[in-house]
C-alpha cells in the first residue's frame, strides 16, 4: 500500500494575477479619485493602502527590481501624503539605500573595465570599442545637457526667489578652472582616495590603464609580478 502525499500547493495563475492587477489598479485610482473629490476622507487613504496591498502578491510573485521599484515609489509618494511626520523620520532608509549604491558604483565600474580590457587578445578592438563608446557617451550626453537647458528656460525654477543678505554673504565665490586644471583632474593620485571621494571617472582611468596593463603581459595567466621576476 503506498502513502499517499500531499500534492503541493498551486501557484496562481495568470489570470489570476492580472485579475489581482487589475483590483488594485483599479482601487488606487478609485482612492486617488476620492481623494481629489474629499481631501480628507480616511476611506479614500484606505483605498489607496489596499491596491497597494493588492500588489505586493504580483510584485512577490514576479521578483523584477522595475516592478518593486514602482511599488516603492507609490508607497513612498502614499507615505509621504498621509503620513508626512512618520516619513520625514524614514528618510534615513533612503540615505541607506544611496549609501549602499554609491558603495557598489567604484567597484563594479573597476571590476567590469578591467575584465573586459584583460579579456581581449588584441588592444585594438577594445579601442575600437572605446572609441564607439565616447561617441555614445558624447551624444548622449549633448542630448541631456540641451534637455535640460529647455526644461529651464521653459520653467525657471528660483525666478523672484531673494535669498537673504546671511545666506548670500555665506556663499562662496566660485572659481572657474582652467583646461588644464580640469585635464590633471581626470588622473588620480591615489586610487584609494578616488574610491573614497566617489571620483569615478578618476576610478575608471586607473581601471583603463590597469585593464591594459593586464592585457600586455606576455603569459595568459601570469601573475602581476611575473615580468619584474625574469630579470
Amino acid at each position: 500500500m503506498t502513502p499517499t502525499t500531499t500534492p503541493p500547493p498551486s501557484q496562481p495563475s495568470h489570470a489570476a494575477l492580472r485579475a489581482l492587477i487589475l483590483a488594485a489598479l483599479l482601487l488606487f485610482v478609485a482612492g486617488i479619485v476620492a481623494g481629489l473629490i474629499y481631501p480628507h476622507a480616511v476611506f479614500a487613504a484606505v483605498l489607496r493602502w489596499t491596491g497597494l496591498g493588492l500588489f505586493v502578491p504580483f510584485a512577490v510573485r514576479r521578483r523584477s527590481l522595475l516592478v518593486w521599484t514602482f511599488f516603492a515609489m507609490l508607497a513612498g509618494a502614499e507615505l509621504g501624503v498621509d503620513a508626512p511626520q512618520l516619513a520625514a523620520q524614514c528618510h534615513f532608509l533612503a540615505d541607506i539605500f544611496l549609501r549602499l549604491i554609491r558603495m557598489i558604483v567604484a567597484p563594479l565600474i573597476f571590476g567590469g573595465i578591467v575584465t573586459g580590457i584583460a579579456s581581449h587578445n588584441e588592444l585594438r578592438g577594445v579601442g575600437r570599442v572605446a572609441l564607439k563608446s565616447i561617441i555614445f557617451f558624447e551624444v548622449v550626453t549633448t542630448i541631456g545637457l540641451i534637455l535640460g537647458a529647455v526644461a529651464i528656460n521653459i520653467t525657471r525654477p528660483g525666478a523672484g526667489v531673494t535669498l537673504p543678505a546671511t545666506i548670500q554673504a555665506a556663499v562662496p565665490a566660485a572659481h572657474a578652472e582652467g583646461w588644464q586644471q580640469i585635464l590633471l583632474n581626470i588622473f588620480p593620485e591615489n586610487i584609494a582616495k578616488a574610491v573614497a571621494e566617489n571620483q569615478i571617472l578618476q576610478v575608471a582611468i586607473f581601471a583603463l590603464l590597469f585593464g591594459a596593463a593586464l592585457a600586455t603581459l606576455r603569459k595568459r595567466n601570469a601573475p602581476l609580478w611575473s615580468p619584474f621576476c625574469n630579470h
